[in-house]
């Protein structure tokens, strides 16, 4: 029986591109669709989060945004050697930083000025199709956070690996990327599955006052996973059949 998951642009093994060229127009991939980054440190659990706002061939310059949580500042600015990476439609791009990193302003905001990298790492993971959810047939979830309050959102769109998933307000000084969360509970229309997930990434949208989360299912037990694929496949027919219907 064939897997309804897999595509034929699955994961494939990583590269390293060096090709300047090729390393601009993936980081200005992550600027231009404003996909977050996750800045780690070396030696140092923590996880932060920053964006690329702007890539200057010509200057060898990129410009990250400012870093949450802002303790990750003097990290930088002391010279810390760190690891971005961002995710794009299932590709993971990523990178190591060892040169100086100045602090200043862009365009009236905090930033940070660093060397373009001489290399990147290209990896295409995703070999999940992602499902995107009818906002007219909302999907509750809840979050149970360690302090014991829940955050309860919607579901934006889930694959058999992950999900995105929306917040009311502004949830980056809550959900941390790289966290684990033992207890999200995504309400689905054939009954509630709950499984430890992991913080990939958090957006603010200020003009409608979201935050969307990405999420990666943590040690999902078997019943979870059925659950998960069962909808996905549920949501992958009902996608070809309206796709099929407009056609004729």
């Amino acid at each position: 029986m064939s897997n309804p998951f897999s595509q034929d642009d699955g994961p494939q093994p990583p590269r390293t591109l060096k090709a300047p060229v090729e390393i601009v127009a993936n980081l200005r991939l992550l600027q231009q669709h404003n996909d977050p980054l996750v800045i780690s440190f070396v030696n140092r659990t923590q996880r932060y989060q920053s964006y690329v706002i702007d890539v200057d061939r010509d200057k060898q310059l990129l410009i990250l945004d400012e870093i949450m949580p802002s303790d990750g500042e003097r990290l930088l600015l002391s010279g810390e050697h760190f690891t971005a990476e961002g995710f794009h439609e299932g590709v993971r791009i990523a990178w190591k930083s060892n040169l100086p990193i100045s602090a200043g302003e862009y365009e009236g905001h905090r930033c940070y000025f660093c060397h373009l990298p001489q290399e990147i790492t290209y990896h295409q993971r995703r070999n999940a199709y992602r499902a995107p959810l009818k906002q007219t047939d909302p999907v509750k979830v809840d979050l149970a956070l360690d302090d014991n309050r829940t955050l309860s959102g919607q579901l934006m769109d889930i694959s058999a690996t992950g999900a995105k998933v929306r917040f009311s307000g502004d949830v980056q000084n809550i959900l941390n990327p790289g966290a684990i969360h033992e207890c999200f509970t995504a309400h689905l229309p054939f009954g509630a599955m709950t499984t430890p997930i992991e913080i990939r990434h958090v957006q603010f949208e200020d003009k409608v006052n979201l935050s969307f989360v990405g999420i990666r299912f943590h040690s999902i037990n078997g019943q979870a996973q059925r659950q998960v694929e069962r909808f996905v496949y549920q949501l992958q027919r009902e996608a070809r059949r309206f796709e099929s219907e407009g056609l004729f």
